[in-house]
């Protein structure tokens, strides 16, 4: 089994004057030796975020939530993931097509070997 490390661009949702079209890189990370269950989403400036992956699989379709972290789509193209800290919410909006490919190589990585 392989880590999977995919780099993004993800628009952060925000009142603060940004231009609309501003988008910051976020770097998707699965390793299935440290925990075969969860993904982790790396945000300029803050901690990395650790969360179940079937979390992200299902917010895709539907809005759902788990602790600090909620996921949900947004419109037909697009999803949101919500982080939740001590010192505020960070909304992140991605392509849907961007964490779909990410989930497609976490499974492949999480394959059994057949032989």
């Amino acid at each position: 089994m392989s880590a999977v490390e995919q780099y993004a661009r993800a628009h952060i949702v925000t009142d603060a004057a940004i231009p609309e079209d501003e988008t910051v890189p976020v770097v998707l990370r699965y390793d299935p030796e440290v925990d075969p269950r969860a993904v982790r989403v790396d945000l300029p400036g803050t901690h990395e975020w650790s969360f179940s992956r079937s979390l992200l699989e299902q917010g895709l379709r539907a809005p759902v939530g788990s602790g600090e972290v909620r996921v949900w789509p947004c419109g037909r193209v697009q999803a949101v993931v919500e982080f939740h800290s001590a010192t505020g919410v960070s909304v992140v909006q991605f392509e849907s097509k961007t964490l779909l490919r990410f989930l497609r190589r976490t499974y492949m990585a999480a394959a059994p070997v057949s032989r």
